[in-house]
């Protein structure tokens, strides 16, 4: 049996102050009002199905890993697909935008974790974009929902 090392190492893999990389976590809270308008944003009116929240911005650099949903105020009925688009609306060759990237039908309609379940590979984001929620239903009612981003800080290649 041989013993085989690569010797040609990623430089990504050593950024920062640490030889093992730079795992990063984004927190962002999306939550609506008792009449379901999202709280903090540019609307007051409730969210109606197929709307699209940019819930926060997702840097330019960043490798996508992973993703955790946590639902601790659910919306009755409410599914979400969950993904990225592009702060300028164009699509990139290498790194499309995707909507659901994330998840295509995320239960946002019970209290739970929902870990990604996709089998998308990671991808590094060549520009600046936003995390987005579609909404599958109509929203009137109070509701909690945390997406958190598992990524690495690579840099724009």
């Amino acid at each position: 049996m041989a013993t085989i090392t690569k010797t040609q190492k990623d430089p990504r893999v050593s950024l920062g102050s640490t030889p093992w990389g730079n795992l990063t976590a984004l927190r962002y809270l999306l939550q609506t009002s008792a009449t379901g308008a999202v709280l903090g944003s540019d609307s007051s009116a409730p969210v109606a199905a197929n709307d699209v929240i940019r819930v926060g911005p997702l840097p330019a650099g960043f490798r996508l890993v992973d993703s955790l949903v946590i639902v601790s105020d659910a919306a009755a009925g409410l599914n979400g697909k969950i993904g990225f688009a592009y702060q300028d609306g164009k699509d990139d060759a290498k790194v499309p935008q995707d909507d659901d990237y994330f998840g295509a039908a995320v239960a946002l309609s019970a209290v739970a974790r929902v870990r990604n379940a996709t089998g998308n590979t990671s991808v590094t984001l060549p520009k600046d974009a936003y995390l987005t929620v579609a909404a599958s239903a109509a929203v009137a009612e109070a509701a909690t929902v945390e997406v958190i981003v598992f990524g690495i800080a690579e840099g724009v290649q």
